[in-house]
């Protein structure tokens, strides 16, 4: 199952590994310095806890392909791939589509910015990826096995609107994430969860 080869780094930043080998790391953020080697990076957008330059250092080697949005691109020095929001790919194997992630009301992750969420088609499953983003209109035709959405609240949605979002995508396991290190605490992982009510799955942060 999709779910058991998904790993929580903390916070957004996640690490899954394809039933080819294939390395997949979502947003990684605080890795150790040993940490397994990526075949695919995506980037939701460039805020320092979801694009890390030092972090994305660790984990390259030669063939790393990143997946990101134009305003981490320049820093990137492996291979890279541009999308926005309804841009779609494919990267060894991987298949990909990139959806909108973007704030109603502050200003820190406007729709004009072209932020991302990524939906990925791995060994036969899909996953979804919410990046930093509220329960905006574009995500509840979203349909996948595997949702990971934010919880924390502040510069994303709340556990209530997560739990909501969650009951529209109708995933048959959903993950809260975005929580529990630089905003959000535990208890908003625990009050997704009571309050989704539909697979929902509180993963334990690993280390890299």
């Amino acid at each position: 199952m999709l779910i058991d080869k998904i790993h929580w780094l903390g916070h957004a930043s996640f690490k899954i590994i394809a039933d080819k080998g294939i390395v997949i790391y979502m947003d990684p953020f605080r890795l150790n310095a040993e940490a397994q080697k990526a075949d695919i990076i995506f980037c939701s957008h460039q805020h320092y806890d979801h694009f890390s330059p030092e972090d994305i250092a660790k984990i390259t080697k030669d063939n790393t392909v990143v997946v990101c949005n134009a305003s981490c691109e320049q820093e990137i020095k492996t291979k890279k791939i541009h999308v926005r929001p309804g841009d779609k790919g494919e990267v060894y194997g991987i298949a990909y589509k990139a959806v909108p992630a973007y704030n109603l009301k502050i200003p820190n992750h406007r729709k004009e910015l072209g932020h991302n969420g990524f939906i990925l088609a791995i060994d036969g499953e899909k996953l979804y990826h919410a990046g930093d983003t509220d329960a905006v209109s574009e995500l509840e035709s979203i349909r996948v096995d595997v949702a990971l959405l934010p919880v924390g609240g502040t510069y994303t949605m709340d556990a209530a609107k997560a739990a909501e979002l969650a009951k529209k995508i109708g995933a048959k396991i959903t993950v809260p994430m975005h929580y529990g290190a630089i905003i959000g605490t535990a208890q908003d992982g625990e009050n997704f969860r009571n309050l989704c009510g539909c697979g929902a799955r509180i993963l334990k942060a690993e280390k890299a």
